[in-house]
């Protein structure tokens, strides 16, 4: 077959969720015999020259269009006044994409187009437009509605809340406008496939999740975690991220230090706001960017997902889990991923079972390394990369069987 991957940003490096998830479908179809073209705005923030797929053979091809998604003040406050389209999908709106998407599908035979994510469903008129028969599957990373609602729930100040909530509720507009037109969706969790589903969406809207490359998961045996730590990894530059970290150093860390002074806080994440710079607090280490996500998972105890808004699924838990990794998250942190809390993972709420949790964990009184064995047979067991893609091409199948 001939995927067409619409792609809301150049995908790779695979350092973060949403790249991860987007190269590995990539790399899996392409693995698996079929040719993939990858079409994705180039932006500032994630920057990548046309030939970083080249490794992957000869049956994939990166086509990046120069797209500047970069935050304006100006642009966000011109389209809360007269904007028709909610200003994060705004910013992704692009002619340039537009024509370059066309005249691919005018000039290429493509037997199927995935589109990643809501920022993109705007090109889904491009695409009808050209070739109104093709099938255009949606890949739902999140039902990106729902973590502005939180967020803005949340929000302590009436200007931002004021600007979430409007956010949130353009964002719910364009999905319900949007979403039900495309011919399949796959959501990545289970519970946004019944948020989909709510939305209007017709069938078929399927449960795909995310998976891992395991073949990409080398921990080095030579490498052990420093003991008496905590850590935790993911972008600095989502909200959700810093909503999470910003409620347990408030909530959380206070009381941790006071029962155990000597424990450690290791903190890495690309892009941190430069308050969390110049963050100044006993054994809490900021590490920014780092390299390589497995050695630092490698070099530090236990994971901490204090997550309080957002949807679909953490990468960086099944990541963290194939690593063998006892994982401390909040309900939400793992919403989506088939885990049993106490036996692959541990999740709470309350800060005071978070401290609970902690303390007992200092104390011995929690088998870490028995709960990462188990996280890392359930992600072999339900999260290989391998069977994500085989779902993938039966979705595929339904509307292009003569060429499966």
């Amino acid at each position: 077959m001939h995927i067409l991957q619409l792609c809301f940003r150049v995908p790779f490096p695979p350092t973060d969720g949403g790249a991860i998830a987007m190269y590995d479908v990539t790399a899996g179809l392409v693995h698996a015999g079929h040719r993939v073209t990858v079409v994705a705005p180039n932006t500032h923030k994630h920057w990548q020259e046309a030939n970083v797929l080249d490794h992957l053979g000869p049956n994939v091809r990166l086509v990046p269009v120069p797209v500047d998604t970069r935050l304006s003040p100006w642009k966000a406050l011109r389209n809360l006044l007269v904007g028709k389209l909610p200003y994060n999908v705004e910013r992704f709106v692009s002619p340039a994409l537009a024509d370059t998407l066309a005249n691919l599908l005018q000039t290429e035979n493509v037997d199927v187009v995935q589109v990643e994510g809501t920022f993109v469903a705007w090109y889904l008129d491009v695409i009808k437009r050209v070739k109104p028969n093709l099938p255009v599957i949606l890949r739902a990373h999140n039902v990106e509605y729902t973590i502005w609602q939180m967020l803005a729930e949340r929000a302590q100040n009436p200007l931002r809340r004021f600007y979430l909530q409007h956010l949130a509720k353009g964002v719910k507009q364009f999905e319900e406008k949007y979403l039900p037109r495309f011919d399949a969706i796959a959501a990545i969790t289970e519970p946004d496939q019944r948020r989909l589903r709510a939305l209007g969406c017709t069938e078929p809207v399927v449960f795909i999740p995310a998976g891992v490359d395991l073949a990409r998961i080398h921990p080095d045996p030579a490498l052990q975690p420093q003991p008496q730590t905590l850590f935790m990894i993911g972008s600095l530059d989502w909200l959700p991220n810093l909503e999470g970290l910003d409620w347990f150093l408030t909530n959380v860390w206070p009381a941790v230090q006071e029962k155990l002074p000597d424990m450690e806080l290791h903190i890495a994440g690309k892009n941190p706001p430069e308050r969390l710079q110049r963050l100044k607090a006993k054994n809490v280490f900021m590490h920014g960017f780092v390299a390589s996500a497995a050695e630092f998972m490698q070099r530090y105890e236990m994971m901490l997902v204090p997550l309080l808004s957002g949807g679909g699924m953490r990468i960086k838990i099944i990541e963290g889990m194939a690593m063998g990794k006892c994982i401390l998250s909040t309900g939400l942190g793992s919403e989506g991923i088939h885990v049993s809390n106490n036996d692959d993972i541990i999740v709470c709420d309350e800060p005071s079972e978070w401290v609970d949790r902690i303390v007992r964990y200092s104390q011995g009184d929690i088998n870490c390394a028995k709960i990462g064995e188990a996280a890392a047979e359930t992600v072999g067991r339900l999260y290989d990369n391998r069977r994500v893609v085989e779902r993938f091409l039966e979705l595929y199948h339904r509307f292009t069987p003569a060429t499966v």
